[in-house]
């Protein structure tokens, strides 16, 4: 695989590697515990999943995991994941989350890297993103919306949670 590198001058998003470990450990807070990993990660735990990050670029599965890189040092600010497959995605559709460490919030960060991964997504033949954001998390709506999602029917998971879902048509981002 080829590195895939994308920059709209202010932030770099390039897929996750093992040497990210650290910042992201250093950066997790109780925001990306609860909105987006699920609980908190261990220095093992995160090595893992970093390695099943590479794996699926390696051999083009449906997970795309970028970080999210600042300055010419390329500062690990957060991360953007696309997935091509999973429950709830129809055909075309590309699951996109994301999370910034809290040094980087408020800036427009996340905003720019849903932005560049969505391009991404649009040339790797997706037609639709998709952002599920919990009605409880009003930080990630507002990236959604800032954007060019659209607020569209709330869905549930098996054990009844409820999220707000967001689209956005990926063709206008594909040339």
């Amino acid at each position: 695989m080829h590195e895939v590198r994308l920059s709209d001058g202010t932030i770099t998003v390039s897929p996750l590697r093992v040497d990210d470990v650290e910042a992201h450990l250093a950066g997790e807070d109780e925001a990306l515990v609860r909105w987006l990993n699920g609980g908190p990660g261990t220095r093992e735990g995160v090595e893992a999943y970093f390695r099943h990050c590479r794996h699926q670029w390696d051999t083009a599965g449906p997970l795309r995991a970028f970080g999210i890189r600042m300055g010419a040092d390329e500062v690990l600010a957060g991360t953007v994941d696309l997935r091509f497959a999973g429950a709830g995605l129809a055909p075309g559709q590309v699951n996109v989350a994301y999370g910034l460490y809290p040094s980087w919030r408020g800036r427009g960060l996340a905003t720019r890297a849903v932005l560049l991964a969505s391009r991404y997504a649009a040339r790797e033949g997706g037609a639709e993103a998709v952002i599920q954001v919990e009605p409880e998390n009003p930080a990630s709506a507002a990236v959604a919306q800032r954007a060019g999602f659209t607020l569209r029917e709330p869905t549930h998971t098996a054990d009844d949670a409820r999220f707000d879902r967001y689209i956005r048509d990926l063709h206008d981002l594909a040339r």
